[in-house]
């Protein structure tokens, strides 16, 4: 889940704080996989809702997005169009679909946050390479969250790897740090130059969540206030992963592995 922000300085975590939002990006990681077991044709987005809510209850956790700002489910679920924020519905999957499950958890204090886009059945070439793309654009901007570094060179590493293949950026929206709070300072916008932006630290947590579209980069609000739409009605695909900034080398506090490791697409 994103929201824009204000500059502000950035206190960057202790390892005592990183180490609890490291079970919160477990769990994160373990409840997608969850509801990725079940994403098939035929499947309710509302039944992804309630497996992901009962998962994470029953690891003592709470859903951080349940409420928020008002929003009324434990997942941000969107289909195909949707970019980012959708409401689970009665809406059946279809084979040739996508699904972009986005997950946020509350636990001792500090919050998780992570998104997947599945495919639905089989998919066709053109949707395979998006979100292949998209989630490598990730992993390229994960690579460029270094201590020294700017928020610009992560942007710039999402939207020159995404736009060679010819698939566009949305830039109304954008990742964002996490602690405490669901969304801190800075904003991790997806596209931008090298050398601009907020300078990265040692021990700042951040989500990276690339929103790449298959064709225009222009999205439109729906009337719910809510979910975001492709202007073109074409399809969008959304990775998030949180890592804290280090010296070297990023550190996942987040993953894929549980999703890949046990889901079958």
């Amino acid at each position: 889940m994103m929201k824009f922000f204000e500059f502000k300085m950035v206190r960057p975590k202790t390892e005592e704080e990183v180490a609890l939002m490291r079970e919160n990006g477990i769990l994160v990681s373990k409840t997608l996989a969850e509801v990725g077991k079940i994403v098939a044709p035929g499947v309710t987005t509302l039944e992804l809702n309630r497996v992901a809510e009962t998962f994470i209850r029953d690891h003592g956790a709470v859903p951080s997005f349940l409420g928020y700002d008002g929003f009324p489910a434990a997942l941000c679920i969107s289909v195909n169009d949707v970019v980012v924020h959708g409401f689970p519905s009665d809406y059946v999957l279809k084979e040739g679909d996508i699904v972009s499950v986005d997950c946020g958890t509350f636990y001792k204090g500090y919050n998780g946050d992570s998104a997947y886009t599945f495919p639905v059945g089989e998919v066709d070439a053109e949707t395979r390479m998006l979100l292949d793309v998209t989630k490598e654009s990730l992993y390229r901007g994960i690579a460029a969250a270094v201590a020294g570094n700017r928020t610009g060179d992560i942007g710039h590493a999402v939207q020159t790897y995404a736009e060679s293949f010819g698939f566009s950026v949305v830039r109304e929206l954008e990742g964002h740090g996490i602690g405490k709070k669901l969304h801190e300072s800075p904003g991790v916008p997806n596209y931008g130059r090298r050398g601009q932006g907020a300078r990265l630290t040692d021990g700042m947590t951040i989500c990276i969540e690339p929103m790449i579209n298959a064709g225009c980069r222009n999205v439109y609000l729906a009337k719910n206030g809510w979910a975001v739409h492709t202007s073109d009605g074409k399809k969008s695909a959304h990775f998030e992963l949180t890592v804290v900034v280090r010296k070297g080398q990023a550190e996942l506090l987040s993953t894929f592995d549980f999703i890949e490791n046990n889901v079958k697409f």
